[in-house]
């Protein structure tokens, strides 16, 4: 079964920049596509970036031009670097294995612990 743990995540001032990584054990993580999933404290999560196997990339537009989301197959690690970060930002940061395609993502629903993320002055 797989196994994500997620770090990385801390207290940021705005427009302060963040690096996530999650380690993925359990699966043959090169052949699987990734994302990053985030849920604020009463609302829903939601999808904000996906990295295929192939290293395409997709964004949540909430989100294009400020996050990167990156994969490092030797490490089994998938990555999210968070620049000009925003209040709205702040919310509890998951990856997980995701299939699907552009528009109609979904996630295998095995999730980690997580990781804060709080932005604020």
């Amino acid at each position: 079964q797989v196994q994500l743990v997620e770090s990385g995540g801390g207290l940021v001032q705005p427009g302060g920049s963040l690096r996530l990584s999650c380690a993925v054990s359990g699966i043959r993580f090169s052949i699987n596509s990734m994302g990053w999933y985030r849920q604020a404290p009463g609302k829903e999560r939601e999808l904000v970036a996906v990295i295929g196997y192939g290293g395409s990339t997709n964004y949540a537009d909430s989100v294009k031009g400020r996050f990167t989301i990156s994969r490092d197959n030797n490490k089994n690690t998938v990555y999210l670097r968070m620049n000009s970060l925003k209040p709205e930002d702040t919310a509890v940061y998951y990856c997980s294995v995701v299939y699907g395609y552009t528009g109609n993502y979904y996630s295998d629903d095995n999730w980690g612990q997580g990781t804060q993320v709080t932005v604020s002055s």
